[in-house]
């Protein structure tokens, strides 16, 4: 079975998959591909192949991280059932060639989307938050599906993480209505809280752009907005709950608009049917752009390898580089970085994947198929 994450800003998961699978048909053996994801960039593919003719995309013109607009895509993976990929909206990805505003960049888009798929009756939402450009805590996503957060004169808010610093008070009384009767599922990539030195701002800000000086302003800010959320809404607003500090505290937004985080590899996993289709393999292959010890704190390729080894089948995975082989989840990892030291595997992925996809045959444990 080839069950690839994407491999970041390089191939697609089902790109990966593809490739993988030509190596193996190459090998002699017979391939399923079943591409994964959890949560983050590449999401809303996955789950779109996953469900095949019964799935479509809309697009939409939504607000982009630094408020210039852009064209943003809406799944539907069959009637009433939506995905949003926040990256899609409020991405890293949807910033360039623009320069990073760490302390300004909103995630007002991804809210948009979701205003949009309720506008269109959806009753059940899955939003993958990996990506994301913003720490802003969720609040312009809030502010696109309804709520007020205004400063002490009554006067909303600016954009980004910067505009939480003049938060007084926290208004969910307009909410979009169709959120009361709408399951929503945010399949979070990481299971960082809000605040402090694992959260949102001290971990993941500084790919954002942020300084130093910035970061401290983005804890500081995001703590500002627990505050206010805890005072108004008593009960609510949890920065400890897991996932909370996902995408810049989108997390924490979303679970005050009543959505429930949950492990993305997992969703994801179910969502696109890998269970059922391990009985009958005799090996997985999975893998993804760098394999390290942030693999296993929630990543897909090691939501595969606990599943692999539950059913019994052998997992290795391939790496576009390999800083960690993590034996305590795989059988054997591969790096694309360490096959041919004149090929660069971010322009090569395909070729390389082929081939390391044929020696894997070679030389990785087999379990018997049934």
């Amino acid at each position: 079975m080839c069950a690839p994450n994407a491999f970041k800003g390089t191939l697609s998961a089902r790109a990966a998959a593809t490739a993988i699978a030509r190596g193996v048909r190459d090998a002699g053996a017979h391939p399923i591909e079943v591409p994964v994801a959890d949560g983050g960039d590449g999401t809303l593919d996955v789950l779109l192949a996953a469900r095949g003719n019964a799935a479509k995309v809309t697009r939409h013109r939504v607000t982009g991280p630094l408020g210039h607009p852009l064209i943003a895509r809406l799944g539907w993976l069959g009637p009433g059932e939506a995905v949003v990929e926040l990256a899609e909206a409020s991405g890293l990805r949807r910033v360039h060639p623009r320069p990073l505003d760490a302390l300004r960049a909103t995630s007002r888009g991804t809210g948009e989307l979701i205003r949009i798929a309720l506008d269109a009756g959806a009753r059940r939402i899955l939003i993958g938050v990996g990506g994301s450009a913003c720490t802003d805590g969720g609040s312009g996503m809030l502010q696109a599906l309804g709520a007020r957060l205004i400063d002490t004169q009554g006067v909303d808010i600016g954009p980004g993480g910067a505009g939480l610093e003049d938060l007084a008070r926290i208004d969910l009384a307009g909410m979009h209505r169709g959120l009361v009767r709408c399951s929503i599922e945010v399949a979070c990539d990481i299971r960082s809280t809000l605040l402090g030195p694992d959260g949102a701002a001290m971990m993941f800000a500084a790919q954002k752009g942020a300084t130093p000086n910035d970061i401290r302003r983005l804890d500081a800010a995001l703590a500002h907005l627990v505050d206010v959320a805890s005072a108004e809404y008593r009960g609510e607003g949890d920065s400890r709950l897991p996932g909370s500090g996902a995408a810049g505290g989108c997390g924490f937004g979303l679970a005050l608009a009543g959505a429930r985080l949950v492990a993305g590899a997992a969703l994801i996993c179910d969502e696109v049917g890998l269970d059922e289709a391990l009985p009958g393999a005799a090996l997985v292959i999975t893998g993804e752009g760098r394999l390290d010890s942030q693999t296993q704190t929630g990543k897909a390729p090691a939501e595969v390898a606990v599943r692999s080894r539950t059913a019994g089948v052998p997992c290795v995975a391939i790496g576009g580089s390999v800083v960690d082989r993590l034996p305590a989840l795989f059988a054997r990892t591969w790096s694309l970085a360490a096959v041919d030291p004149d090929v660069d595997p971010r322009l090569h992925a395909r070729v390389l994947l082929r081939r390391v996809a044929r020696e894997v045959l070679r030389d990785a444990p087999l379990r018997d198929a049934e």
